[in-house]
């Protein structure tokens, strides 16, 4: 596990992740909210997911909806939720609604010094929807995410 990025369960409900990368909030911003951006980092390479089709409108009220393709999965599994507030470049909340378990994802961006310590906390609805997200794997992705987060920011060709 890369040692910048810290995951941790902070309550019975709650998983929060965070790393300072090299880059002002705005650019972090950013890769969080366009599409053309976020598609390039989000999904870990090692998970042998494809993103196929990523629709984001990154303001209050707007919405996502994300399509995954895994080679041992007949159809592509659907993410969606909207986006309850957002706060350029600060800050974005969004819903999951693709299940009864889905969390509320609260992204935080506080710059200092050029880097901006990012911080994602998803907050589920039980203590058992956690449980399972933890068992299934989903929740350790972040320090490849993150990694993948920060060479874009760094890629001078990226157009951010």
């Amino acid at each position: 596990m890369d040692s910048r990025t810290r995951v941790e369960r902070t309550s019975d409900r709650e998983l929060t992740a965070s790393r300072t990368v090299q880059a002002p909030a705005r650019l972090v911003f950013e890769a969080f909210a366009r599409p053309e951006l976020f598609r390039q980092w989000w999904i870990p390479q090692s998970m042998g997911l494809t993103l196929v089709s990523c629709e984001m409108d990154v303001r209050t009220g707007g919405g996502y909806r994300l399509e995954i393709s895994h080679p041992a999965a007949p159809e592509p599994m659907a993410f969606f939720g909207r986006y309850i507030e957002v706060v350029p470049p600060s800050r974005i909340v969004w819903t999951n609604e693709e299940g009864e378990e889905g969390a509320v994802t609260t992204v935080t961006l506080e710059e200092a010094d050029g880097a901006t310590r990012v911080v994602v906390r998803d907050l589920y609805p039980s203590r058992e929807a956690l449980d399972a997200a933890m068992a299934s794997g989903a929740t350790g992705a972040w320090p490849e995410q993150f990694e993948a987060l920060e060479a874009l920011l760094a890629d001078p060709g990226a157009a951010i």
